[in-house]
């Protein structure tokens, strides 16, 4: 197989030598790897440029002003392969990520589905991975929209459904998704395949990073249903919580209602604590994840109970930025008279 990686990066200079170090380190080495830059301001194109100098099969391509989207599609068109993998700059990879995730590709899949774990480094980042993240064994393969930071597939694929839209700024790798699937191609679950990702590491740039999604799923009018249910909750809870000082069982029901949505995360921080894996045998996580790797400690366990009061406030900051964003892009859609994805 003739296989290109692609990445589109701009500002990374923090994240860029984790990302190509892992790339290089690979136990299948690519044939290229192609970046398209998107207008960096920082030291991006030159750490790049260092990478290329020592040897590393890298092509950067610059294209100042362009979106995700559009840097994808720009990054592949320069690409020769038939099989492209593609991920992104914040993430580092498993040595056995690109082995694994065209290994499908022999037995006639046209996408590849990788996976995605938290790559936290404070107590914070752990506790927004355990909110945001799913674990392995909550994903059912014959619904998964997988990211574009774990994704391989045909380039014939690529070009069948016009590649990654350039009309979205974020959700453009779910639009892409949904269009391979309609189009009936054939996909692959291959879970252990992994990105390890930096959850974001501050309130600020969680609530900016959920907003500009719900906005996304506003202008391409995706999950339309979940965002409602989402609304319809919030104007409910208080309502629920006033008629408790009537009606006692209401309380009840809220508390139980609260308990429901903060399960998942709670069992994912969890396991994180024990450094137990969501399946046997899954190359799941990277040195030094595990809180306990080395027995409980009075630090372990301070980061654990700091993470499970985090846990319910960094579900309403993300519930909050999802309902701002939201109606932002669904504005946007009618304004500009599109009718979605």
């Amino acid at each position: 197989m003739n296989i290109s990686v692609v990445v589109t990066v701009r500002n990374e200079e923090r994240s860029i030598d984790a990302l190509l170090a892992s790339l290089c380190a690979q136990t299948l080495a690519p044939d290229e790897i192609v970046i398209t830059d998107g207008g960096s301001t920082d030291a991006t194109p030159a750490i790049i440029r260092q990478w290329i100098a020592r040897g590393a099969p890298i092509r950067l391509v610059c294209c100042p002003g362009t979106n995700i989207a559009a840097g994808r599609n720009r990054a592949i068109s320069a690409a020769a392969g038939k099989i492209i993998a593609c991920t992104d700059a914040g993430v580092r990879l498993d040595p056995h990520w690109l082995e694994r995730i065209v290994a499908p590709f022999e037995d006639g899949a046209d996408v590849s589905m990788g996976f995605f774990v938290a790559d936290a480094q404070s107590t914070f980042e752990r506790a927004l991975g355990a909110t945001t993240l799913p674990d392995v064994d909550e994903i059912k393969p014959d619904r998964f929209v997988p990211s574009s930071r774990s994704i391989a597939y045909r380039r014939r694929a690529w070009a069948a459904v016009g590649g990654y839209p350039e009309w979205l700024d974020y959700c453009e790798d779910v639009v892409f998704d949904l269009a391979l699937r309609k189009a009936g191609f054939r996909f692959a679950w291959v879970p252990d395949a992994i990105a390890y990702f930096r959850p974001r590491s501050s309130v600020r740039a969680f609530f900016r990073q959920y907003y500009l999604y719900a906005r996304g799923d506003g202008k391409a009018n995706l999950w339309p249903r979940r965002h409602a249910v989402r609304y319809l909750t919030y104007l409910t809870a208080p309502l629920v919580l006033v008629t408790g000082f009537w009606y006692k069982p209401a309380w009840l029901a809220l508390a139980l209602g609260a308990g429901v949505y903060l399960n998942r995360p709670y069992r994912r921080l969890a396991r994180a604590m024990v450094g137990g894996l969501s399946r046997p045998g899954l190359a799941r996580a990277a040195e030094g994840t595990s809180l306990v790797r080395k027995g409980w400690s009075g630090g372990a366990l301070r980061t654990f109970l700091v993470a499970l009061v985090l846990i319910p406030f960094l579900r309403g900051v993300g519930d909050v930025a999802k309902m701002i964003g939201y109606p932002a892009g669904v504005w946007w859609r009618i304004r500009w008279g599109r009718s979605g994805a």
